[in-house]
């Protein structure tokens, strides 16, 4: 059975367990996960997937686990926190991962409001985090560590290890024979699978209720456009707590058959990417943010021969991207030079970056800039814009391959329908519509229309090919003072294109003119104050030193010049911080919560537009242990055009 007809298959009625199962009997050789542990690729087969989980759930179910009772794992991708979810869910239990990085009060909101009763963490670590947190979880019965490294001596009664469940689950199956088996083969595409919580972009998360059919049928339909089968590769390092991480690592993977692999720690993603060279890819479009600063830094640390060799090879393949984009024939004398920049230039990039096998990677989770997209396009790599949400299972649009566009997020997919509300809003109607917010009835109710459709909240529309196009969230599309319209989002993307420009949030609903707020990239920055010997002492000293304010001042400019002047960015400040989200100002998925952020700093956005050359700000930071500390500076604003200022006076008091 090929992985086309496998996904053509993937049964109507089947839970993520029974398909677990399938696939132990009918691969059950072929390598289901890989994971590096001290430099080596460990092999779990189907087969042993499936014995894993089943001896999991036995051990779960001699702990007193059953039907509906909730499990959360928290750590990095590891197969045992893939068993341990698979193996709620063959007992009926409902999975619930939570971000590994998360700080106590956000652990303690949705470990406390989802009620979980047992948790798995990966090592001392996160067992220590529980740990701190038990007082204020009456539902949590039971701690399992995979890593038990710093544990031996932890005498705690309700703190098992992993080895401890599978003996106990071993004693279990003695008296219960078939017991897993039995609650696999009674599991119902309609019993929930996965509470998958959100970014919580607005306010505090909300807990997504997932079926197992609403999870396995958009990766069903994914499957079938892409023709992805079971001979693909991909690498799961993504947080397990994301749904794009349970869509493709687990109801695709299922789904299909194809082979999970585990990096050994975050610190060695890059290493472990090159080295397994995978076949598919998912990343948020902050990793192609990174991954494009880290080429351009090597680039800019190159001989000056080199950097013209780049320059020169890269605007080839752009301009044999943009004729290909278009469906016009490329050029001949482009053509023969875009394949001599195959072997001097693009092939020995996408071999550094570990894409050298890749036949198509995706990008998703929010808006990737356009000028981002169309670098690894132009490299070779066959990068595609998927869009989604939470509340869709993930997954709702993709582009086909004959129809990249880095202005779109591709067509809706079979079995999926869209629409555009009134007031712009996207609508989409789909079988992997979430079962509601957990707890949240009132809330459930206002994200869906009277006939069943969800509301994104994305402003877009659908273009002539029948393509979807997503402008901003709703809310955040804005009109300057004079009506001109703008999409913030699509201002801060064209500003991160800049290496030195970490992340960005700009401003001018109502107001005269755009402004931003920045945040610097500190490697890359620190790496240029190197070759400027420009001497510093903190982090917070480099983004005040005049030269850098001069060096983001330029970046501006480019992205000013390919801006309508109504929209040009004409003030700026460079923040003495990143922005984080242990302070609330970004989500664990790297989205901007935009309007905790003009609150926060609501200072900076009244001295943008009151003509100040100064502000005074006091921000609460929050350290990796949970403790809060106040950030007092004097930050200064810059005007984009200082010759200008004078004229743009009157605009200010405005």
């Amino acid at each position: 059975m090929t992985g086309a007809s496998r996904a053509e298959q993937a049964p109507e009625g089947a839970t993520l367990p029974q398909l677990l199962r399938r696939n132990a009997e009918t691969m059950a050789a072929r390598p289901a996960l890989r994971e590096k542990d001290r430099g080596i690729w460990q092999t779990y087969s189907w087969k042993d997937y499936w014995e894993q989980a089943r001896g999991f759930a036995l051990g779960l179910a001699a702990a007193g686990f059953k039907k509906g009772d909730k499990l959360s794992v928290i750590g990095e991708n590891r197969p045992r926190l893939y068993f341990a979810q698979l193996a709620a869910q063959s007992l009926g239990g409902i999975a619930v991962p939570v971000y590994q990085d998360a700080i106590a009060s956000e652990l303690a909101f949705v470990l406390d409001h989802a009620e979980t009763s047992v948790v798995i963490a990966e090592d001392q670590e996160q067992v220590d985090k529980v740990i701190s947190l038990q007082s204020r979880l009456p539902q949590l019965k039971l701690i399992v560590y995979d890593d038990p490294r710093g544990l031996l001596n932890y005498d705690f009664q309700f703190l098992q290890s992993f080895e401890a469940m599978l003996a106990a689950g071993r004693d279990f199956a003695a008296a219960h024979p078939g017991y897993v088996e039995a609650a696999v083969e009674a599991g119902r595409p309609d019993d929930l699978a996965l509470f998958s919580y959100t970014s919580g972009t607005t306010s505090r998360p909300k807990g997504v209720m997932l079926s197992h059919s609403n999870l396995l049928m958009p990766a069903a339909s994914f499957a079938a456009s892409e023709k992805l089968t079971a001979n693909e590769d991909h690498l799961a390092y993504l947080p397990m707590a994301w749904i794009g991480t349970s869509l493709v690592s687990i109801a695709l993977h299922l789904t299909l058959g194809f082979t999970c692999n585990f990096p050994e720690k975050p610190e060695t993603v890059s290493r472990d990417l090159r080295e397994l060279g995978p076949t598919i890819g998912l990343a948020p479009p902050r990793f192609w943010e990174n991954t494009l600063t880290a080429v351009l830094v090597r680039v800019a640390d190159a001989t000056p021969m080199k950097r013209r060799i780049f320059e020169y090879f890269r605007a080839v393949a752009e301009q044999a991207d943009q004729y290909k984009a278009a469906g016009k024939p490329v050029p001949a004398n482009i053509a023969l030079a875009r394949r001599l920049g195959e072997i001097v230039v693009y092939a020995p990039i996408r071999d550094q970056l570990g894409w050298r096998r890749a036949r198509v990677v995706y990008t998703g989770g929010a808006s990737l800039g356009a000028d981002v997209f169309r670098f690894f396009r132009a490299i070779g790599i066959n990068l595609k814009q998927v869009y989604g949400a939470t509340e869709l299972s993930g997954l709702c649009s993709v582009q086909p391959d004959a129809e990249v566009d880095p202005d779109t997020v591709g067509r809706i997919l079979a079995g999926m329908e869209a629409r555009i509300a009134e007031d712009g809003e996207v609508e989409v109607r789909s079988a992997g519509i979430f079962k509601g917010y957990y707890k949240q009835a009132e809330t459930t109710g206002e994200a869906l229309t009277e006939d069943g459709w969800l509301k994104t909240g994305d402003a877009g529309f659908i273009d002539k090919r029948g393509h979807l196009v997503i402008i901003d969230r709703a809310k955040d599309v804005g009109r300057l003072d004079d009506g001109t319209s703008f999409a913030p989002q699509y201002l801060e993307n064209k500003l991160k294109f800049s290496p030195y420009i970490g992340e960005a949030v700009v401003f001018g609903d109502a107001r005269p003119f755009v402004t931003a707020m920045l945040a610097i990239d500190p490697s890359t920055v620190g790496k240029w104050a190197e070759r400027q010997n420009l001497a510093y002492t903190s982090f917070q000293d480099l983004c005040a030193r005049p030269e850098v304010l001069g060096l983001v001042r330029e970046e501006i400019h480019k992205c000013n010049a390919v801006l309508p002047a109504e929209t040009r960015i004409r003030r700026f400040l460079v923040l003495n911080k990143e922005f984080d989200a242990d302070d609330d100002e970004i989500t664990r998925t790297r989205k901007i919560r935009r309007g905790f952020v003009a609150e926060k700093y609501a200072a900076v956005v009244e001295g943008f537009y009151g003509g100040a050359a100064e502000v005074e700000i006091s921000a609460e930071i929050t350290f990796e242990d949970g403790r809060k500390a106040r950030l007092e500076s004097c930050l200064a604003i810059e005007d984009v055009e200082p010759a200008r200022q004078a004229e743009r006076e009157p605009a200010y008091a405005a």
